[in-house]
């Protein structure tokens, strides 16, 4: 697959998405990472894509990433005896733990742990934010509210609690099922909704135990004064800009996406912007130019990702909507604006061998113009060291270890390659200059910036740079291990 742009395209998989030819026409199209979003289907269901999305990859030839997108806990009301309820502003409702139909006057809310939370002046929001209820007076059990914005409230319908952090853990009895059958089924990221405090993160590491990576999706406002140190425990970061938009207003929604993006790059962490992104797109063949703004102003920030929900899972023009965004981000990143941007504000590395390292090649493959900058990986650290550099060229990220190669097809500027291992760093160069002529970067007579760790299978230890020439004689083809030649899902 040729090396053409930086930015990364996440796409949800669902009914509209879900065939073999689908799935590669998807990926052809120019998804990086497909999601499975546990909301909805069966985990039978999610079995079946994921097989085929490794066959995909094994036709592709290109490592591709599967993100497991965990529901979280949700909050619902209960039932209504005779039918859907009108709720007036300035009426009075009440939520308690009764179990019987609701009617006009009340309703029952199932969860003791939003009651223990509750207090006076608060606001609920039901129905995502359509109604909106005060507290005025609260105990354990129950809610008297008033109804500041009305509405018509049916069976089931969500609830949302933006003052307050709720005693609830991240991880629901549905979502640790679904998690042990993600990990068990191979997928490389684990998306974690409702998180609320680094606490949520570090549980759900210790079930996790190293075998998949941690997506943390911001997406409750409790999350925010604690942001810096959610953002240290993850592995990545998932602007999830619908959720977070329902529990605080639009207007404070723009900032908090640019702040998310700048405190993930500074950290190294790869960063999604996600939600309505090309909504229209559901129903229509093309979007509406603010969806393309908005696309383009996520890659303007420096987003590591864009991602595509509905518009691919359920929408009628799935693989039209993922060739949208590509020409999008695509010309995004010709506009010479775009690379001031990125230039303007380089994080500033840690002081470290392999920070100092990894900066110092970016600043050499802009001095001699080299046609790339190639990492040699164990991890991952050394690839996304370089990614949160964005340097002007493309980052070759080699790894014999497929989960990392998976892992990478996430970050920024990576054109991720599953290799060879390699003995020494002489052997090294040479799958590095077969693993570029293959991505098609650079000509001969190019020169080519190259780091890694030595010695090899240190994780971390970045401590060796080298400039070598692509020098045009014929170069052997980069491969996945001989003994694997097929990827196994």
């Amino acid at each position: 697959m040729p090396f053409h742009r930086s930015t990364k395209i996440v796409a949800t998989l669902g009914p509209a998405s879900s065939s073999e030819s689908q799935i590669t026409a998807l990926a052809e199209a120019g998804v990086n990472v497909f999601r499975l979003n546990a909301s909805h289907g069966t985990q039978a269901e999610h079995a079946e894509r994921y097989a085929r999305i490794r066959a995909a990859e094994d036709r592709l030839g290109r490592p591709i990433g599967v993100l497991l997108d965990l529901q979280g806990p949700k909050l619902r009301v209960g039932t209504f005896g005779s039918g859907p309820v009108d709720l007036t502003m300035g009426d009075r409702f009440r939520l308690d733990l009764d179990r019987s139909p609701g009617d006009g006057r009340r309703v029952c809310l199932p969860h003791e742990e939003v009651f223990a939370s509750l207090e006076p002046g608060l606001d609920l929001l039901l129905n995502d934010g359509r109604i909106r209820l005060r507290v005025l007076d609260c105990g354990p059990g129950f809610a008297e509210t008033e109804v500041v914005a009305g509405g018509t409230l049916s069976d089931r319908k969500g609830v949302n609690v933006p003052g307050a952090a709720l005693a609830l853990s991240a991880l629901s009895e549905k979502d640790r099922s679904d998690l042990a059958f993600g990990l068990e089924l191979g997928v490389d990221w684990i998306g974690l909704s409702f998180v609320q405090r680094p606490e949520d993160i570090l549980e759900a590491r210790a079930l996790i135990g190293g075998r998949a990576h941690v997506m943390t999706k911001i997406e409750k406002p409790a999350a925010l004064p604690t942001l810096d140190r959610i953002i240290e425990l993850s592995d990545a970061v998932m602007v999830a800009r619908g959720d977070l938009g329902v529990e605080l207003p639009p207007e404070d929604v723009p900032g908090l996406q640019k702040k998310m993006i700048r405190l993930s790059r500074a950290m190294g962490k790869p960063v999604i912007v996600a939600t309505q992104m090309l909504e229209s797109m559901v129903s229509e063949p093309t979007p509406t130019r603010a969806e393309a703004s908005d696309v383009a102003n996520a890659v303007y920030d420096g987003a590591d990702a864009v991602m595509l929900s509905a518009e691919s899972a359920s929408g009628r023009y799935p693989v039209e909507a993922v060739a949208m965004m590509d020409r999008i981000v695509r010309r995004v990143e010709r506009d010479p604006l775009y690379r001031r941007i990125m230039d303007a504000d380089h994080p500033s590395p840690e002081a470290t061998a392999p920070d100092a390292l990894t900066a110092a090649a970016r600043q050499v493959a802009e001095t001699i113009s080299a046609a790339g900058i190639v990492t040699y990986t164990t991890t991952g650290s050394t690839t996304l060291r370089a990614s949160r550099e964005r340097p002007a060229v493309p980052i070759l990220g080699l790894s014999a270890t497929r989960e990392t190669a998976r892992r990478l097809s996430l970050a920024w500027g990576v054109h991720s390659v599953w290799t060879d291992d390699v003995a020494d760093f002489a052997e090294m160069v040479g799958r590095a200059l077969a693993a570029a002529a293959d991505a098609g970067i650079g000509r001969s007579g190019q020169p080519l910036v190259v780091t890694a760790g030595v010695p090899f299978g240190t994780p971390g230890n970045t401590n060796a740079l080298r400039v070598v020439t692509i020098d045009g004689d014929d170069v052997p083809k980069a491969k996945a291990p001989a003994a694997r030649e097929a990827v196994p899902a």
